[in-house]
């Protein structure tokens, strides 16, 4: 692809744990560039349908409409070239061709914005992520609060479920743990904690 008008493009990654966040930051960010009247266009996984089908949404509820997308590939097909800035939401689920994605468009002279998770639930660098990173101009590591002792977290733990690598889920499975707190995994207590409190219910 060829320069459009002359502009240099670049990679900008915004990474972290759950509730950090990062959803938020791009969505401001995408805001701000909007303002400066940049023709803006985002992607969201198909996958992450949490808060909406169509939506990106942070866990504050800020929403900003987005494609929706299978994998990384499908945004080059989908992309409206005139775009000057490409927002792309939970790259953690794009897969690892969105390295060469994020590559092309930044090549072309677009400013690509990616948030993602960085480490997985066992506190694994997370791909495609970590190799962003290394092509990333800019990186911003948000950082969220560990709900055991306040301190701040840097990793997603985990608290029930399957030991698959990518589950969807929020709050009710998921919450934010400090480097001492963080236990790799499905805390097992925890989980026979669920388990007791929902025959509870019943």
């Amino acid at each position: 692809m060829d320069i459009i008008n002359g502009n240099v493009g670049w990679i900008e990654v915004i990474c972290g744990p759950m509730f950090s966040g990062k959803s938020e930051e791009l969505i401001r960010r995408l805001r701000r560039a909007m303002i400066a009247r940049k023709r803006v266009e985002v992607f969201k996984p198909a996958i992450d349908d949490r808060y909406s089908a169509d939506e990106i949404v942070s866990h504050a509820d800020s929403r900003m409409t987005g494609v929706v997308v299978r994998d990384a590939a499908e945004i080059m097909d989908r992309i409206d070239w005139r775009s000057e800035v490409i927002g792309i939401d939970e790259g953690n689920f794009m897969g690892p061709g969105l390295v060469e994605v994020a590559q092309r468009l930044a090549d072309s002279g677009k400013q690509v914005i990616i948030a993602g998770l960085d480490t997985d639930y066992l506190g694994r660098p997370f791909p495609p992520i970590p190799d962003l990173l290394a092509q990333a101009e800019s990186i911003t590591k948000t950082l969220a609060i560990c709900v055991r002792c306040g301190n701040p977290a840097k990793h997603t733990q985990r608290l029930r479920g399957s030991d698959e690598l990518i589950v969807v889920g929020a709050a009710d499975m998921y919450e934010a743990r400090c480097r001492r707190c963080f236990e790799p995994g499905i805390p097992k207590q925890r989980e026979l904690d669920f388990i007791k409190a929902r025959r509870v219910e019943k």
